[in-house]
């Protein structure tokens, strides 16, 4: 009798053991199933950015064969026109040095009715260049307009473009990265409800590179939009996380 329940409860025992075992075990699988449950998802960013300052240039040149001439016609030009803003307001001029190169030939090689021929050019050449800076970016555009007309009627023309000035990237990275995890969340989120789960703890993130684009330039094919205005630039940023699932 004694033999028999001590049988029983052995048998008792080992019967709880397994069924603790495999509570323990399913658990287990159910973990591991469920970290390898997982969405891949991207959040968006992007933020138009105005710049802070404009630069307009003014850039002339001369060329001859005697290198006096040419400065005096540079020192010339560059009174008349330095008179000519400063009347215009713009007293805080940056002018450069003379740029005075000499080619050391008076001839090249071209094609002249499909012969080869030595056509005569000039030795030197000489340039110079104003800047001066526009708070107002919006008109910086319509000045160099103005400006460029005026110094064509009083046969001063010469090269003018503006260069804008923006924020520095790094001052907007950490907004446009928060503001691209946010939005990979609410997609993962989205996702999640979809498939009757719950979303969880990042498994991987990978953080892209801040796109730039202009009226002039772009250097990502995919922004959405691309400002008009020479003086706003689109920033750019896409996060690629991966969330696990769970039940």
């Amino acid at each position: 009798m004694k033999n028999n329940f001590q049988s029983i409860v052995l048998g008792a025992s080992i019967a709880l053991g397994l069924l603790i075992l495999g509570v323990c075990i399913n658990k287990g699988l159910q973990s591991f199933s469920n970290k390898e449950r997982v969405v891949t998802v991207k959040g968006l960013a992007e933020k138009n950015i105005k710049a802070t300052s404009a630069t307009i240039s003014v850039r002339f040149d001369f060329s001859g064969d005697i290198p006096k001439d040419i400065v005096a016609k540079i020192d010339k030009k560059t009174v008349a026109i330095a008179d000519y803003l400063k009347t215009q307001g713009y007293n805080d001029l940056k002018i450069s040095e003379l740029n005075l190169y000499d080619s050391k030939s008076y001839y090249v090689n071209d094609w002249v009715d499909g012969k080869r021929v030595q056509v005569k050019k000039d030795r030197y050449h000489a340039s110079k260049a104003f800047e001066f800076q526009i708070a107002d970016v919006e008109k910086a555009a319509s000045i160099e307009n103005a400006i460029n007309i005026d110094l064509i009627n009083k046969d001063l023309t010469s090269d003018i473009s503006t260069a804008y000035r923006f924020p520095e990237l790094n001052d907007i990275k950490p907004e446009l990265i928060a503001e691209s995890t946010k939005n990979a969340r609410i997609a993962g989120e989205q996702f999640a409800r979809d498939s009757k789960s719950r979303l969880g703890k990042i498994k991987t993130a990978s953080q892209g590179q801040i796109s730039i684009a202009g009226k002039y330039y772009s250097d990502s094919d995919d922004l959405s939009t691309t400002p008009e205005e020479p003086y706003m630039e689109k920033a750019r940023v896409v996060s690629s996380i991966v969330f696990f699932l769970e039940d």
